[in-house]
């Protein structure tokens, strides 16, 4: 009698198994509900976690459902629905469509709560008039109180769409924002816009608007374009402070064509005139800013050059008078530094492509970040021989490193990699001290945003979503999902400042996605974030 018992559970067993991975699709019976699930996710949008969008095979794992191979389950139809290998336009059912749709969801619901202010606070007791009442009683210094405020406001951001005036209205609004860059000032950014036909071309954003509480932006063009591909820009300062703007480009030229290097005056008893071959495909261009403004005609021009090298990566201007007027370009498994008025080089080679860079302002000292993830710091005062190395810093990543941020001290450095890994090393003692967890990056090359005196840390990942941290203990803020639809050409470019437009400018962030800039200003609404007038008080 046992074992007729038990070999009828065996048959159940078995009955119930090949029941489960029926391929035939059918209707489940349970309480499950993408919306708890989602609700679920959302309610700790402060935890320093990586934030990634729910998968079909998460959704089964997590839910009584099993997982059947080569079928998905949704939660909504409750049912199964066959999957198809890789694209399919009969049948656009993949794995890749169900996860860009979860996105899309998450993306528009975290739009709504912004909109709708449902957001929480990232922090415990993270409320301005609290702080403010803290302070009034010298519980806190001004630095602390200054950094809970600016966390407090960047909490309470709202986003708001900048209309962008041009002399010519052909100009606004007709090509997709790729990158934008402010200067030292932040009175202007430089952009690079797309272009149809493939290409890119360049404008400059005065930001004067935004001081006089205005959501209105000039933006100046001019002629020049290239169907080249921008792979880095920075500001440079030759005749002044910030007066070109740095970008190395990717040539369609052929091997060994000969190219004449542009003669122009910079001033009367100063002259540049360079003549070169180029044999390899690229250049590094020094655009003047002045070409952008048509307010003083009167204007010098300034100097435009254009320096043949190879395909670069990366660049960055040196503001130490000890290497005055050079620049610097990462290429592939070299870095070269130029003169940009005597056209004197000088060439260290590496074991890997050079994807970041940055000059020390103290030192004439450049740090890089590297594909095969070193970080290495190179002494332009010193001549590379033969047998004698010259890396003074050495740091190590687990990936390609995509960004190298000198903080103001230079005891400190931020970088980023391909694997979404944000640190913080002390070059004092050659150790991480601090991580920044919650970035998204896999294969592209993204910046860094540090802003000290406010105590933030910004970055954009690939998955369009622009996350704000607090420098000092690395907690994750505030999570900004893009106004756009998620794509790989569509990954905002954003500028963080307290005082955008200049000295006396206004905090926020600037994001520019698609043809569309958004301003996301610190005055709100909102009941419990004090307004500017509020924040400042004396001690």
């Amino acid at each position: 009698m046992k074992r007729n018992s038990w070999r009828g559970r065996q048959n159940n067993v078995q009955s119930n198994c090949r029941q489960a991975y029926s391929p035939r699709p059918h209707r489940v019976h349970n309480n499950w509900s993408s919306g708890r699930y989602e609700q679920e996710e959302l309610q700790n949008p402060g935890t320093s976690q990586p934030e990634t969008p729910s998968t079909s095979a998460n959704v089964c794992q997590n839910s009584s459902v099993p997982e059947l191979p080569g079928f998905y389950y949704d939660p909504e139809k409750n049912r199964y629905f066959r999957l198809l290998p890789g694209h399919n336009n009969c049948n656009p059912l993949t794995k890749e469509s169900i996860q860009h749709r979860e996105m899309e969801n998450r993306r528009l619901r975290l739009l709504e709560e912004d909109e709708k202010r449902l957001r929480k606070t990232s922090r415990c007791g993270l409320n301005s008039s609290i702080i403010l009442r803290k302070r009034q009683l010298g519980l806190f210094s001004s630095l602390s109180y200054c950094r809970l405020i600016h966390e407090a406001k960047v909490n309470c951001m709202q986003r708001r769409k900048l209309e962008i005036e041009s002399p010519d209205s052909s100009v606004s609004g007709s090509n997709n924002f790729k990158l934008i860059a402010a200067d030292t000032a932040y009175e202007r950014i430089f952009t690079v816009n797309d272009v149809e036909h493939g290409g890119c071309k360049y404008g400059i954003v005065n930001l004067s608007g935004l001081r006089k509480d205005s959501l209105t932006v000039e933006m100046y063009d001019n002629l020049y374009f290239t169907n080249r591909k921008v792979n880095s820009v920075c500001w440079a300062s030759l005749s002044h402070p910030d007066s070109h703007v740095l970008y190395p480009l990717t040539c369609p030229v052929p091997v060994g064509t000969v190219g004449l290097f542009y003669s122009i005056s910079l001033t009367a008893s100063s002259k540049l005139c360079l003549m070169g071959i180029a044999e390899t495909l690229g250049c590094a261009s020094l655009l003047p800013a002045s070409l952008f403004s048509n307010s003083n005609t009167g204007d010098q021009p300034g100097m435009l050059c254009s320096f043949k090298i190879s395909t670069a990566w990366s660049c960055a201007w040196c503001l130490n008078p000890q290497a005055e007027n050079c620049f610097s370009t990462g290429l592939s498994r070299r870095v070269l530094v130029t003169n940009a008025v005597t056209g004197h080089r000088q060439t260290f080679g590496t074991s890997s492509d050079v994807l970041a860079q940055q000059f020390a302002a103290q030192t004439p000292v450049l740090y890089n970040g590297c594909r095969s993830g070193e970080i290495f710091s190179i002494d332009v005062r010193q001549r590379s021989h033969k047998g004698q190395s010259w890396k003074a810093v050495r740091l190590f990543h687990d990936s390609a490193v995509t960004s190298v941020n000198l903080l103001k001290t230079e005891h400190c450095l931020m970088a980023a990699d391909m694997a979404g890994q944000v640190k913080l090393w002390d070059l004092r003692k050659l150790k991480c001290v601090q991580e920044y967890r919650g970035h998204h990056n896999e294969h592209a090359v993204l910046p860094l945003h540090i802003s000290e005196e406010e105590g933030l840390l910004a970055a954009v990942g690939q998955d369009c979503y622009t996350r704000i941290w607090s420098l000092q203990d690395a907690h994750l803020l505030r999570t900004i999902p893009s106004p756009h639809p998620s794509s790989m050409d569509s990954i905002p470019s954003v500028v963080f400042s307290s005082r955008l437009g200049g000295a006396n400018g206004v905090p926020g962030l600037l994001m520019a996605v698609g043809q569309d800039l958004y301003y996301f200003s610190y005055k709100t609404d909102d009941p419990y974030c004090l307004h500017s007038k509020e924040m400042d008080i004396s001690d």
